[in-house]
This record gives structure tokens, sequence and C-alpha cells, in this order.
């Protein structure tokens, strides 16, 4: 119906309003509208098997970001799986909200980063875009590399490595959503075996990118890409906490595909067969370390029902230098039980890893995270009997003030040049792995972290982190080997029979005097 006075269809106007709600309101109806609007195809929205499509999933976990509920996000998928079509329409898609928003698009090279950010405001100057949103980009800014819109927002492309100078993302002080740092890929597959490349990236995330924040920590993170390595930035980045994570394989625990329609499971298990090393990386966002692994998963028993603990113990790694990034430091909790056979004790003696945690914490910080951690664990109804701590740089600090504690007692582990090097020392621990004799309990939280970091560890050192492995290693030594804590049992055993003969003598000679003087 037409107005005389103004010549407007009201109809039209109700349905450009609807229109720009349901945009506006949903990343992938935006994605899917502007994809088929630069390309002529249609964004098709996949349906696996069992499993939720991997693009609701992604724009679920980036619409958290846009409304304030997450800050740092990491998302783990295959190459060539959409994930830079959706962030780059996720950018323009908060830039039709608030042009303000201030972005630095980080990739590989500046050449990648480009690319992405030229394709941003391609959607950004589309005649619909500037139609339904009201968004211009300044005259005198509209590069394909940084562009700024009348508002005042910035879309900026940086390579990773690359100096960042007068350049910033998130707006300061505002209580809604102000922009973003975007990593899409920060790693060059070809280069992730260089352990020099790797840490120069990740010293450049630290040092450089992190104070591009121009609101600190308000200002959010997302992190999107493929895995390539054990010891690249993701994986420092979600050992660290505080980051939500969309961990998203190519093939899940049933043998599904993610994304069919890309490649079937049949498709992915022929890759994983010629490739096994980077299908494990790329593909199922699973590093494996080069040289394959001393312990099989399977030589851990899970155990629904926790065993009749004798005793329990502690183990320490403690860090050895002063980056909180760059090295953890591991307390383990262990119960000493008897293996049954049949509901009937045998005489081997078995191991239930009953806790562990992985800090990244200062060396002032060590005593209070040991005692409380030595408070936690009062497992089975007892108290730890012992805690065993490497004897080296910062472990030595908190093995001289742990001992001045009454009743909590202290064994420092020394480890020299004349003791086993490290990988002699966890093939020495390879048979009672094998015999199964270190157990887990199901469900709990360090249990699927404990087993991948242990099948993890390679004969050749390749692997990258070892800090769990070694609270294993003294566990082991000091149970199997050393026998130390089975001496606690039988030392405890013995004095309950002597208590119990005690008894007893004081029992028949309270009845011999009865008799006497009956």
């Amino acid at each position: 119906m037409l107005t005389s006075a103004f010549n407007i269809d009201h109809e039209d106007v109700k349905k450009a309003i609807d229109t720009k709600t349901n945009l506006l309101a949903d990343l992938l109806t935006f994605t899917q509208v502007f994809y088929n609007l630069r390309t002529g195809r249609d964004f098709r929205i996949t349906y696996p098997i069992s499993r939720r499509s991997h693009y609701n999933i992604i724009a679920e976990a980036l619409d958290r970001v846009f409304t304030g509920k997450c800050k740092k996000l990491i998302i783990n998928v295959p190459p060539r799986y959409g994930k830079t079509t959706l962030l780059m329409n996720f950018v323009a898609w908060t830039l039709a909200r608030y042009a303000d928003c201030n972005y630095l698009y980080i990739s590989v090279s500046h050449e990648l980063a480009t690319r992405a950010t030229a394709e941003i405001r391609n959607i950004v100057t589309t005649p619909y875009y500037k139609r339904m949103f009201g968004v211009d980009l300044r005259e005198d800014s509209q590069a394909k590399d940084s562009f700024i819109t009348a508002a005042g927002g910035a879309v900026e492309a940086i390579g990773s490595g690359g100096t960042i100078v007068g350049k910033g993302a998130g707006i300061r002080g505002v209580d809604r959503f102000g922009g973003a740092i975007v990593i899409d890929d920060v790693h060059k597959p070809d280069e992730a075996t260089s352990d020099v490349i790797r840490q120069g990236i990740i010293d450049w995330f630290y040092n450089t990118l992190l104070s591009r924040r121009n609101d600190g920590e308000r200002t959010p993170i997302i992190y999107i890409g493929q895995r390539v390595h054990e010891n690249d930035l993701a994986a420092h980045l979600i050992e660290q906490g505080g980051w939500e994570t969309v961990i998203l394989p190519a093939l899940d625990f049933s043998g599904n595909a993610l994304c069919p329609e890309l490649h079937t499971a049949y498709e992915l298990r022929q890759m994983q067969k010629l490739q096994e090393y980077v299908f494990a990386a790329q593909f199922q966002q699973n590093p494996q370390p080069a040289g394959g692994g001393l312990f099989k998963e399977g030589n851990f028993p899970i155990l629904e029902k926790e065993p009749e603990i004798i005793k329990t113990f502690i183990t320490a790694d403690t860090a050895e230098t002063n980056k909180t990034y760059n090295d953890a430091t591991v307390f383990s909790l262990w119960g000493l039980y008897k293996i049954m056979h049949f509901d009937k004790p045998t005489d081997l003696y078995g191991l239930h890893w009953l806790n562990c945690v992985e800090l990244f914490i200062e060396p002032k910080d060590l005593k209070d995270e040991f005692m409380g951690f030595y408070a936690s664990s009062s497992r089975a109804g007892m108290l730890p009997s012992f805690a065993a701590i490497e004897k080296k740089s910062t472990g030595t600090t908190l093995v001289s003030v742990l001992n001045d504690i009454q009743g909590l007692q202290v064994i420092a582990v020394e480890r020299t040049k004349a003791s086993m090097s490290k990988t002699d020392r966890f093939i020495s621990m390879q048979q009672y792995i094998g015999q199964k004799l270190v157990s887990l309990p199901y469900g709990a939280q360090h249990t699927k972290k404990c087993i991948e970091h242990c099948t993890k560890i390679t004969a050749n050192g390749t692997h990258r982190r070892d800090d769990i492995c070694d609270t294993l290693y003294d566990a082991c030594r000091i149970t199997f080997m050393d026998k130390t804590a089975i001496s606690f049992v039988s030392d405890m055993q013995s004095m309950a029979e002597n208590a119990k003969k005690i008894i007893r003598n004081q029992f028949n000679v309270g009845n011999h005097r009865a008799e006497r003087w009956d």
C-alpha cells in the first residue's frame, strides 16, 4: 500500500526491517546471504551423523564473544573447513552492529591477512550492505590491508611476528563489544618442526600482540586454526587456562566425519593411513610427537570403582624457569593398593593415580599451591604419608621450606650426572606400565590429560613436555623399584602386628595374674 504524501510502500519497509533484524540476529544467516552475494554460490550448512554442524558450533562460539560471555576463545578446526569465511563475515557482521569496532586481523603472513581484510572490505562496501546497515568507509582509508569506517572503526591486517605500531583492537571504556584481536592460523605447517620459529611466534604473542589491546583484558581475543605441533601457540594458551576451547576433530570417537560434504569418513581414514603424524595434528587437533610413543593408552586401566587404598603419597616436579608460560609445575597424588584377581588379593601392588594438577606459577607461589594440594589430598580418609620432590632449582627451595612443617615427611629426589638420562628413566618404567600396574579413576578431570600426556612420550626425546610423566616415573621408582612406598606399608603392618602381640601378651599376663588370685 502506497501513501500519497511520501510514496512509501510500508510493506516493503516492514520486510526490510525484518530482513535487517534477521541478519543482525544470526551470524550464519548473515554469512549465507553475503556469501551468496559475493560468490553467487550457496553457503550450505552441513548435517553430519550424530553431531551438530561445525558451522553452527563455531558461529555460536563467536556469538558468545560478541555478547561478552567469552573474552578468550580458541577454536581448533581442520584446514579448508570454512573457518576464514566465518571469521570474515563475523567481522563484517559486528561492524554492521557497531561501526566503530577496531580489529587486528592476524594470519601467518601479511599477504594472507590482507586477503581476509580485503574480503571484509568487499562485504562492507557491497551496495546491499550499505543500504541495509548504513556503514560507510572513509574516502581516504580504503586500502585492502587497512581501512577505517566513517564512525572511526578500523580493520588492520597483520602478519604473525610483524611489527604493530600505532594500531590496536577494541575500544577503551565501553560496556559493549568494540572489536577484537582475531588470529586466523599463526603457524606455517612446514615450519612447525622448528623450535626457534615456533618459540618466536609464542614470544611475539606475549611480548607484542597482547599489548595492542585498547581495553586491556576486556578486549576479546579469538584464535582459530588447525593444530600443527604439540608445542604451538594454541597449546601454550590452553595450558595457561582461562580460554574457552572448541575442539573439532575431523573424525569423532565413533568414527563419524565432521563434515562429510568435504571429507567422508572413508576419505579421512585413508588420509590418516598416508600421513598419520600430519593427520593427528591438522585434522584431529591432537598433535603427536615424532618418534613414536613409549606408552600405549590401553596400558593404563581406568577403574570405575576405586580400589581399597592402603597408603597415599605425592610426587612433585617443579618448574625450572621463571617463565610461567614456558615451564610447568606438577603435583600428583598416588594411592597404593593390592591388585585383586576374582575378588581375592594378590601379591602385586598397584598405583592408582588419584589426582594430578599442572600449574604455571611463580616460584613464590609454590609453597601455597603445594599445601593446598596436600590439604585436598585426604582421599580414602588419610593424608599422604610423604611427598617426593625432585631436588632441583625451585624444587630445592620447596623441599627446604616443607621440611619445617610438622607431620609432613619430605623425600628429596636427587638426580645427578651419574644417574640415568630422562629417556632411560622413562624406558625403565615401561615394564610397569606394560603390566598395567598404574590405573586411573573413571571420569576424573585429570585422567584423559594424564593418559594423553604419557602416550606422547618418545624414546628419542621429540615430545614436547614430560613434567607429568616425571611425577609418574618417581611414583613407579618409589613403589616398584626402590619399594619405598611398599616399605611404608610393611613398617605399618609390622607396627600393627607388634601392637597386637603386646596387647595379647598383656591380656595373657592379666589372665595369669587373675588365675593366681583365684
